[in-house]
């Protein structure tokens, strides 16, 4: 058993009702896929917008399917985490793969994502020059993703969050080891690129949502690991930014940052939008450990030999101090006074 309550009579009974119509079921179906906005859900079942509409509100309601907003769109995801979906899995893991709206729905999706990993790619290309630029002035992505996973080591992961997940790549990194995954962005067309680049990876059930890094609008205590990758360089007040991050580790959880050391190449304000010049190891272990974590592991990854305009990355760790324990203790195991 996973600890969650059993469902009540009347929860199973609005569940049921939700997914006994052959639309809601094909829309549930094609959500166990990833998730998708209301034009999608036109576009791959050829039905208007308001029946759609209408049918996506009942299974909200229901508890089945979570709505998000990104900018002007809305996104729909099955609510894997609700009580209801423990009938819903069964369902579509039921349903028939040779069904002709199954195999029509699973064709017409895969053009969908086709599109949108064309229109990415589009918005990617043009930034990918002053991109190829800055990889360029320091360690390879390889090397950085190789101390990123050592830094983890094998201890579990059971939610993650990717705060700035720019392209989704920490994502595709560090998601196959996590039970959830959730990639937060303040950009609605970066994370039109990370949505196509895990989708490619075959990666889309991770989360995906728009908002501000300051503020995040996820749970707090909630993650046992946060990640900010190349993230502070660009913000005003990174500080204020740790500190959120903080906020959401749980209890025992970390908090990965990476980012690059104190340098002094001025260009890359105008060139790059950076706000700060880099960060030195004893600044960010100092946020951390205003923030309630221990600087558990720091490490410096130096540019290649003989590049101009070089860029060290740096690693820092913390850890949560917070102890979790089963306290408190149930009558049976307090001690006698």
């Amino acid at each position: 058993m996973d600890g969650t309550p059993n469902l009540s009579m009347n929860e199973a009974l609005i569940a049921l009702r939700a997914a006994g119509e052959e639309t809601r079921l094909r829309i549930l179906a094609l959500l166990s896929r990833g998730e998708l906005t209301v034009s999608d859900f036109t576009d791959i079942l050829g039905q208007s917008q308001p029946r759609i509409s209408r049918h996506l509100k009942l299974l909200v309601e229901s508890g089945l399917v979570e709505r998000h907003r990104e900018g002007a769109w809305a996104f729909f995801r099955l609510a894997d985490r609700a009580r209801a979906t423990r009938l819903l899995h069964p369902l579509l893991a039921a349903l028939d793969g040779s069904d002709r709206n199954v195999v029509a729905d699973k064709a017409r999706l895969a053009e969908v994502r086709a599109q949108r990993a064309q229109a990415a790619q589009a918005y990617f290309a043009q930034l990918a020059p002053q991109w190829d630029r800055l990889r360029s002035m320091h360690a390879s992505e390889k090397d950085v993703e190789g101390a990123v996973v050592e830094a983890l080591g094998e201890k579990p992961i059971y939610n993650l969050l990717d705060l700035g997940t720019g392209t989704g790549r920490m994502l595709r990194l560090i998601a196959p080891r996590a039970g959830r995954a959730v990639g937060l962005d303040a950009s609605h067309a970066m994370l039109s690129v990370a949505r196509a680049n895990l989708e490619k990876a075959g990666l889309s059930r991770i989360e995906l949502r728009q908002g501000d890094i300051h503020a995040p609008p996820v749970e707090a205590n909630a993650f046992d690991l946060v990640i900010i990758h190349q993230v502070l360089h660009y913000l005003d007040d990174p500080a204020r930014a740790v500190r959120e991050a903080s906020r959401l580790v749980a209890p025992g959880g970390r908090l990965l940052v990476v980012d690059f050391a104190p340098h002094n190449l001025e260009f890359l304000r105008e060139t790059q939008a950076h706000r700060r010049l880099g960060f030195s190891r004893e600044q960010i272990r100092d946020w951390l450990d205003d923030a309630g974590l221990d600087c558990a592991l720091t490490r410096d990854l130096p540019p290649p030999a003989g590049v101009r305009d070089a860029l060290t990355v740096s690693i820092w760790l913390g850890q949560d101090r917070r102890i979790v324990t089963d306290w408190p203790l149930s009558p049976d195991n307090r001690e006698v006074a």
